[in-house]
């Protein structure tokens, strides 16, 4: 079943990146109508881009089965989900002066290009509610990864009375809802992360185990990466660059290279939306090619780089593979 917009990427999407998106929408489909699961690797700041309002159906659907994310894409959704009402738009922050981003600041508004993320209302408040989940795990010796433990804040129902959107635009309920594994490398590198560790510092969680992350993730993501690929196709959809999609991409190699567990099949599908460029050995901006010299792909498998902007782009493959 085909919509309007899907219609409209058909009539009009025909060369250049446009024709790149329209194909690369139709592989998609085709690989999940052949049984096909896809793993979306998201880079950049696609939650406070309001990605959710796209993805978390997407999800609900089962177009997505797995997410490695960094870890501001992890927290931002729920900062979204709990104060977008105070979020401060700059329309025109090109031409701001350091002086105005400095009382930015002083007004606890940080900026991520056109949106101000309000500290107290969105920061402060996932903080206040997260502590505590954080001290009873460790007290009752439980480890847990990240991800895990903004979905046992999300079941507990402390979230519900903060909800400043619709919270069905909300990727990460959505994906705790259908219980889909989220991977999180580098996760220190995130506003949580940092206040994890101050809270340590200031010694309110004694013991810095209870948080599972780095190396321990990768063995998960190795585990569900041989478990799901034994029934059926793996593709992989990537937003951006980075640790969000370097990480996760490493499991087939790792697997057969490394480990020479299993010969497990490659990645069955590959699409990027990317701006970067393919200079000083840039591996954002490698072309899918590349990935064949590392055992990650396959000359036979679907390949498409999308060089345009990811919070144009994604939202229009989503709905062609929604049927929109």
């Amino acid at each position: 079943m085909k919509g309007s917009i899907s219609e409209f990427i058909e009539r009009n999407y025909r060369h250049f990146n446009a024709g790149e998106l329209l194909e690369a929408s139709k592989a998609y489909r085709k690989h999940i109508d052949d049984g096909g699961k896809i793993l979306l690797a998201m880079a950049g700041a696609m939650s406070t881009a309001e990605l959710g309002i796209s993805l978390a159906e997407m999800i609900r659907q089962e177009k997505i089965h797995a997410i490695s994310t960094t870890g501001a894409n992890l927290e931002e959704d729920l900062f979204n989900l709990v104060a977008h009402d105070k979020y401060v738009m700059v329309r025109d922050y090109r031409n701001l002066t350091p002086d105005q981003e400095l009382g930015l600041l002083r007004k606890g508004l940080n900026r991520v290009t056109d949106t101000c993320i309000p500290e107290e209302e969105a920061m402060r408040k996932i903080e206040r509610l997260l502590l505590p989940v954080w001290k009873k795990n460790e007290e009752e010796g439980k480890r847990m990864f990240p991800h895990e433990f903004l979905y046992q804040l999300i079941r507990s129902g402390k979230l519900d009375e903060h909800h400043s959107i619709d919270p069905k635009n909300s990727w990460l309920i959505a994906a705790c809802e259908k219980n889909i594994p989220v991977f999180v490398p580098g996760w220190a590198d995130s506003t949580l992360g940092n206040v994890f560790v101050a809270e340590h510092i200031k010694g309110n969680i004694r013991d810095m185990k209870v948080m599972k992350e780095g190396l321990e993730y990768m063995k998960e993501l190795v585990s569900w990466y041989q478990k799901e690929s034994g029934s059926g196709k793996i593709g992989f959809f990537q937003i951006g660059g980075g640790i969000a999609g370097d990480f996760p991409i490493c499991a087939v190699p790792l697997i057969n290279q490394d480990v020479h567990l299993e010969n497990v099949p490659a990645w069955s599908y590959f699409c990027q939306i990317s701006d970067s460029t393919t200079s000083y050995g840039s591996y954002s901006g490698a072309v899918p090619n590349e990935k064949i010299t590392w055992g990650k792909l396959m000359p036979d498998t679907p390949r498409f780089m999308i060089e345009s902007d990811a919070t144009i782009v994604a939202p229009l493959i989503f709905s062609y593979v929604l049927g929109h």
